[in-house]
C-alpha cells in the first residue's frame, strides 16, 4: 500500500479512475451511477488531488505495477471539536482482484494510520446487506443502525445504508 500525496494521486489518477469505473460499473455502490465513464471517473479524482494536498483527505493505493487494485480514503473533518475522527470512504477492490485479503489489508492501513494520526474514531456508511458488510463486521467495526432509500445504487435503486462505527487506540504520533 502506498499513501497517496496530491503529485501522486495526480500522476495515478487514470489508473485511479479505471478502478472507480470497474468498481461502479461491476455494481459496487460507492456514490456514482452506472454506466460511469473513465472521463467521469478521471475528472473526479482530479478533483480529490486538492484536499489531499491540504491535508483533508488521505488516499492509500494498492498496486500491482502500474494497475491501481484498490483504494481506501480517509476523510477529516475541519471542525475544532471533531479533530478526534475521520470518515473511512472509498474502499474499493478491483473486482478482478476481489478474493485475495486486498479489502482487509486497506481496510487496516487505514486504521493503523487513522491511530498514528491521534484519529480515536472512525465511522462509514456502506449499502446495508452489501459485501462489505462482513468485511467490516469481521474487523470489528460496530453497526448503528440503517437510513432507508439512503442512496441510489449503479442502477439507480434507492437502497438503505448502514451506518458504523470502530474505536481505534490512538498511538504517540499527531496528525
Amino acid at each position: 500500500m502506498i499513501r497517496l500525496d496530491g503529485t501522486l494521486l495526480l500522476a495515478r489518477a487514470s489508473q485511479l479512475a479505471d478502478l472507480l469505473a470497474a468498481t461502479v460499473n461491476g455494481g459496487a455502490s460507492v456514490g456514482f451511477l452506472a454506466p460511469l465513464r473513465h472521463a467521469e471517473a478521471l475528472a473526479w479524482w482530479e478533483g480529490r488531488a486538492a484536499d489531499v494536498a491540504a491535508g483533508r483527505l488521505a488516499v492509500w493505493a494498492a498496486h500491482d505495477g502500474d494497475r491501481v487494485l484498490g483504494t481506501v480514503s480517509l476523510a477529516f473533518p475541519d471542525k475544532a471539536n471533531s479533530s478526534h475522527r475521520a470518515e473511512l470512504v472509498k474502499l474499493m477492490v478491483h473486482p478482478d482482484a476481489r478474493g485475495r485479503g486486498l479489502g482487509r489489508g486497506l481496510l487496516a492501513t487505514a486504521e493503523e494510520a487513522a491511530a498514528a494520526a491521534g484519529v480515536t474514531l472512525l465511522h462509514l456508511d456502506t449499502e446495508t446487506a452489501g459485501p462489505a458488510e462482513r468485511l467490516y463486521r469481521s474487523a470489528g467495526w460496530t453497526a448503528i443502525g440503517a437510513i432507508p432509500d439512503y442512496a441510489a445504487d449503479p442502477g439507480g435503486v434507492l437502497r438503505p445504508t448502514t451506518i458504523y462505527y470502530k474505536r481505534v487506540p490512538a498511538t504517540a504520533l499527531t496528525r
